[in-house]
C-alpha cells in the first residue's frame, strides 16, 4: 500500500494521466493551448448571440411597424364606415396621410399612403421604409373596404 501512496503523491500522476519524465517541459504549454481554443469557442458563440439578438430586434420593429400601418389602415375604414361611405372628403383623407407619414408622432418612418375608390371598394394602401433598409426593400400593407348597401326594413 505504501508504493500505491507514493505514486498517486506525485504530481504527474495526480491529474490522472502518467507523463513521462521526458515529455515534462512539453506538456505544460498543452492546457494553454487548450484555454486559448476554448476562450475562441466562447467567443464565437458570444459574437453569434449577439448577431442572433440584433436580428430578433429588426424583426421586433418590423413587426411593430407592420401592426401600426394595420391599425392607421383600419382607422380610415372606421371613418368610412361611420360615414357609410367609401368616398370620404379629401380633407380627411389628407389629414389621415399626415398622420400616417409623421413618424414623430406614431406615423411610420418614410411612409407614403394612398386611398383609390373603384366601383364603390376603397384600397388603403400604405408604403414604409425603416430608417437602416436599403430603397426599394419597402414594406406594403394594401386592405380594401367595400361598403354593403344597407338591407330594406323588413315587414
Amino acid at each position: 500500500m505504501p508504493i500505491v501512496r507514493a505514486l498517486t503523491s506525485h504530481p504527474i500522476v495526480r491529474t490522472g494521466r502518467v507523463v513521462p519524465l521526458a515529455w515534462r517541459g512539453q506538456v505544460r504549454g498543452v492546457s494553454l493551448v487548450e484555454v486559448l481554443i476554448v476562450v475562441l469557442l466562447f467567443s464565437v458563440g458570444l459574437v453569434g448571440l449577439m448577431a442572433m439578438q440584433a436580428r430578433a430586434f429588426q424583426f421586433s420593429v418590423s413587426a411593430e411597424d407592420s401592426g401600426r400601418a394595420a391599425l392607421m389602415a383600419n382607422e380610415l375604414a372606421a371613418q368610412m364606415w361611420a360615414a357609410n361611405t367609401v368616398s370620404l372628403p379629401a380633407a380627411a383623407v389628407e389629414a389621415w396621410k399626415e398622420r400616417v407619414a409623421d413618424s414623430a408622432r406614431s406615423g411610420l418612418p418614410n411612409s407614403a399612403a394612398s386611398v383609390s375608390v373603384n366601383n364603390g371598394v376603397a384600397r388603403i394602401s400604405i408604403q414604409w421604409r425603416a430608417p437602416r433598409t436599403p430603397v426599394g426593400q419597402e414594406s406594403r400593407y394594401l386592405t380594401d373596404v367595400m361598403l354593403a348597401a344597407p338591407a330594406p326594413p323588413g315587414p
